[in-house]
């Protein structure tokens, strides 16, 4: 009996494990890179709501380069893999400080802005992203030209009460744009760890409704 306990852990422990995911991948521009992104060092989540580690992930690699993209053209995250833990995701964008560059920048202040999001479908419940293996949206075209960090997160909701974000960033630098100022916020406080969409239990009761976490999304 303790053998088969002890199979059945491990068993479990493995299949959670393989089940990690990051985005590797951008497609903007023109391109598709993963010089761009900030690589996490594993495909481990970031379990904290109050982790800078919610940035751009824990200690990620440098990214080797800046990718130019214009205002209004769209872009794609692509994971190592597809989505295997039910939950929403999100795009921000983080508008580089002045006097530093995207390359430089740390993520910290209330520099950033939610531009996309993918919550939940219902009859039957689940998510948007469920099973995908990218997340895809628009660079607003109202937005300022400039450098940015570029970061979609997608939030695992398996374990009731246990949140678990999968997160990068690239570092693109916006061409064209316009003049929108949107409200932003800081990373980590644009959530917390008692907001309804992340405290949720997903499968008992099975939710009627559902509201992405964190702040409204600017369109321009």
């Amino acid at each position: 009996m303790k053998f088969f306990s002890a199979l059945v852990a491990a068993t479990t422990l493995a299949q959670a494990v393989s089940a990690h995911y990051i985005f590797s991948q951008i497609t903007a521009g023109g391109q598709t890179t993963g010089a761009a992104i900030r690589q996490p060092r594993n495909n481990s989540p970031v379990e904290s709501a109050s982790s800078n580690d919610l940035r751009c992930n824990a200690s990620p690699s440098a990214a080797s380069s800046t990718l130019n993209v214009a205002s209004g053209s769209s872009f794609s995250f692509k994971l190592d893999n597809t989505f295997y833990h039910p939950g929403p995701g999100a795009v921000y964008l983080g508008q580089v400080p002045s006097g530093q560059t995207a390359a430089s920048w740390d993520g910290s202040g209330a520099n950033w802005f939610k531009i996309a999001e993918f919550g939940a479908k219902f009859n039957p419940f689940g998510f948007l992203l469920d099973g995908q293996s990218t997340v895809a949206g628009t660079i607003p075209s109202a937005v300022q030209a400039g450098q940015y960090l570029l970061r979609v997160e997608q939030i695992g909701l398996h374990v009731a009460g246990s949140p678990q974000w999968y997160i990068s960033c690239a570092q693109i630098n916006v061409t064209g744009g316009g003049s929108g100022s949107p409200a932003k916020v800081s990373i980590p406080g644009y959530v917390s760890a008692s907001d309804p969409g992340l405290a949720v239990n997903i499968y008992n009761p099975v939710p009627t409704s559902y509201k992405v976490p964190g702040p409204a999304v600017w369109r321009g």
